[in-house]
């Protein structure tokens, strides 16, 4: 594993396995686990800069709301595909977070989804506030435009 101090994990990798319920009467997932898939790769992506979202609400307070998301799909992904979720850091200043994924299939490497999604921090209270320092630092450290 890399070093999230010294090294730039700029884009993070998670991966999935298609389960049955996720996917539609046509045997292809239902086009909402996308969404679902792009949490998981973000979560993961925060857990290998070396932080914790969980840690952020606990202890820092605050959370990231999802404000906006886009996906563009390409092409069909069915029951019991491996994917891999591809997730970078595109912007990081005051309350505004903007992840990009691209998701594809492991075997053939075609791509599936892209997309983004945009966050605003709030605390408790559900009012935006700035992102915490610790996180805008790491967040500042491994931004890819």
């Amino acid at each position: 594993m890399t070093n999230p101090v010294t090294e730039k994990p700029s884009i993070g990798e998670t991966r999935v396995r298609v389960r049955y319920a996720e996917t539609d009467q046509m045997g292809v997932v239902y086009h909402a686990n996308y969404l679902i898939w792009f949490e998981v790769g973000r979560v993961e992506f925060i857990r290998q800069l070396g932080l914790d979202y969980k840690s952020m609400e606990r202890e820092e307070g605050c959370g990231i709301a999802v404000v906006d998301v886009s996906a563009r799909y390409k092409a069909p992904a069915r029951y019991d595909d491996e994917l891999i979720v591809h997730t970078r850091l595109v912007a990081a200043r005051g309350a505004l977070v903007r992840f990009a994924y691209r998701i594809a299939r492991v075997a053939d490497g075609v791509l599936l989804c892209e997309g983004e999604t945009v966050h605003v921090v709030v605390g408790p209270d559900m009012k935006k506030r700035s992102l915490p320092q610790k996180y805008a630092e790491r967040f500042a450290a491994h931004l890819i435009s």
